[in-house]
């Protein structure tokens, strides 16, 4: 599809063109810029990449003034994972952080968030809003219930992150029924500072926008923090449950014009 603005052409990559792209942006934004690290990484191609990419959908923004055979045309990408996709023998990406056991119990129709990313040159503007307009697009065409999904902070240290952590687990902290758990080793507790003793201004100006963005929308998280060290990130489970977004909510969310 085109998108609102020009330049942009939005769409699930069906080609390997725009799959490589998705994953040359994710290499210089997860590795180069975030100092990520993992087994199937190409430093020499520049490429990221899991064994979980056959399994995903890909949406990817493309700069349509970039050619394709560059494999540099992909300017924005969000990785997509259908629950009907999975089946109930399955893994989602996200287990390797986090129990999903609750998520799974529910019978609802989930869909796996990842890898979202935009190239450094279009942030700022439309790039964003179109990703989000596009992902609107598919959760409707595919009527799902749930959304969630690893969200990181730069950096391994959760005491770094204190406060914007702890923010999360006051204040939007899961409903019981979808409340996942960070698991393992490297899992780290959230409720760092007292309730009382937190500010909001300091912990929405250390919150990643992303984060942030899915708050507005009345998202949640789960309990508990993932530190990711091959992704040099500290992650929470973030979880939307689109039946109960407010009508405001889901104006904003499914909105069709793109905001500059």
């Amino acid at each position: 599809m085109l998108a609102e603005d020009s330049i942009y052409a939005l769409r699930l990559a069906t080609e390997p063109a725009d799959l490589l792209g998705a994953q040359r942006l994710r290499y210089r934004v997860f590795v180069q810029e975030l100092g990520a690290e993992g087994p199937l990484v190409d430093h020499a191609a520049g490429i990221e990449r899991d064994e979980f990419d056959p399994l995903f959908d890909h949406l990817v923004l493309v700069d349509t003034r970039i050619p394709p055979e560059t494999g540099d045309h992909v300017v924005g990408a969000y990785r997509l994972l259908p629950s009907d996709r999975v089946g109930s023998q399955g893994r989602f990406y996200s287990q390797g952080e986090f129990d999903l056991a609750p998520l799974r119990a529910g019978g609802r129709k989930l869909l796996e968030l990842g890898r979202t990313c935009v190239h450094p040159d279009h942030r700022g503007g439309a790039a964003m809003f179109l990703l989000w307009n596009g992902l609107a697009e598919y959760v409707l065409e595919r009527g799902i219930e749930v959304l969630f999904g690893a969200a990181s902070f730069h950096g391994t240290d959760p005491q770094a992150l204190a406060m914007p952590l702890a923010w999360l687990h006051h204040h939007h902290l899961a409903p019981p029924e979808m409340r996942v758990r960070a698991i393992g080793p490297d899992r780290a507790e959230m409720n760092l500072i007292a309730s009382d003793a937190l500010s909001r201004a300091q912990a929405m100006a250390a919150m990643p926008a992303l984060i942030k963005a899915y708050l507005r929308l009345g998202g949640f998280v789960g309990d508990g923090a993932f530190v990711d060290r091959a992704f040099n990130t500290t992650d929470v489970c973030l979880l939307m449950d689109t039946a109960k977004m407010s009508a405001k909510h889901r104006d904003f969310y499914i909105r069709k014009q793109a905001a500059p």
